[in-house]
């Protein structure tokens, strides 16, 4: 059948007629350098929006509001990571630039909803230390809530830096006592006290402070920098619970610039699903050490003759407190 007569028995109007081929933009594995992009620190996250501090010759740096690039997808940008931003970046009001790259964190500090829950989330980027905050009374301290957030210190390779408040209220020495086996700092403060402890401990580092609801890191963050202004919560009278006052990490510059404190929300619970045993037992090198002795399969979470943790204990190499102390903390993640 000639193409003359197809034509004629179809009842397509188009029949006979070459369609035009759909054109499609050429694929490139080529990416924008993004050389002219410039490097800032994320300095607190609200609702999709990025502030952003520009470094400045003078020290004193610049805000820049910013979104996230199409090109990053589902990467997440938290506070503390350093990002390479382009479009408009003067920080003028109603400007927005963009995030277009992020750099590879030197660590993460992270924690899950539960113990039974298999998403990190993770909460500050680039800290190198971290501020357990806790009241000696009003809410009373929990033991048990300081040994994970520590857990999660040493997981991140952060160095743990222990903060007592409201020393007023009760005597600091006893908490201190059970954490000073592990070797850490500890720093107790009141009302009106000398910080000058604190800021020295605080200097030179990229602190992230961690607390439960109603300890103080508002009013620690306040004095330590005066006209920063953040909320501070009251403890309920009834439930001994405090307020959330803090929606948002935020990261502060100590005066002078020496340093940096983030502030992040009070926390009711710390979940370490994400930890194992071998990442806690890597921070202490001395008992990492010993524990090379033990047997395959040796959790070291208990007594026995055969763990070479309870062999050093027994012939004098370890102390039998330092081991107890570690015992306890590593029961916090199971």
């Amino acid at each position: 059948m000639s193409r003359q007569s197809r034509d004629a028995i179809t009842d397509d109007p188009h029949a006979g007629y070459d369609r035009p081929s759909r054109r499609s933009r050429p694929r490139t594995k080529d990416r924008p350098s993004y050389d002219d992009a410039i490097v800032a620190t994320v300095v607190t996250v609200d609702r999709g929006r990025y502030r952003c501090l520009v470094p400045s010759a003078d020290g004193v740096g610049s805000i820049v509001t910013a979104i996230k690039a199409r090109t990053l997808g589902r990467k997440g940008v938290i506070v503390g990571d350093r990002v390479r931003l382009v479009g408009d970046t003067s920080g003028d009001e109603g400007t927005l630039a963009r995030i277009v790259e992020v750099e590879e964190r030197e660590t993460v500090l992270r924690r899950t909803a539960d113990d039974d829950d298999p998403f990190e989330r993770p909460i500050v980027a680039n800290a190198d230390q971290l501020v357990i905050v806790a009241a000696l009374a009003d809410p009373p301290p929990r033991v048990g809530m300081i040994d994970r957030i520590l857990v999660a210190a040493y997981d991140a390779g952060l160095e743990p830096l222990l903060v007592l408040t409201k020393a007023d209220l009760a005597d600091p020495d006893g908490l201190m006592a059970t954490y000073e086996p592990l070797g850490l700092r500890v720093v107790a403060v009141e009302p009106g006290s000398d910080l000058t402890p604190l800021r020295e401990a605080l200097s030179g580092h990229r602190s992230v402070l961690v607390g439960h609801s109603g300890v103080g890191k508002s009013t620690l963050v306040n004095a330590l920098i005066p006209g920063v202004d953040r909320q501070v919560g009251e403890v309920n009278e009834v439930t001994g619970r405090g307020r959330h006052t803090s929606t948002s990490a935020v990261a502060l510059q100590l005066p002078d610039g020496d340093g940096w404190v983030i502030d992040t929300p009070g926390v009711r619970s710390f979940g370490l699903s994400h930890v194992t045993a071998d990442s806690i037992l890597a921070a202490f090198g001395d008992l990492a050490e010993i524990a090379e002795d033990c047997p395959r399969g040796c959790h070291h979470d208990s007594a026995s003759p055969e763990c070479a943790l309870d062999v050093a204990v027994a012939d004098g190499r370890l102390a039998p407190e330092r081991l107890e102390s570690f015992r306890r903390m590593e029961k916090a993640f199971h």
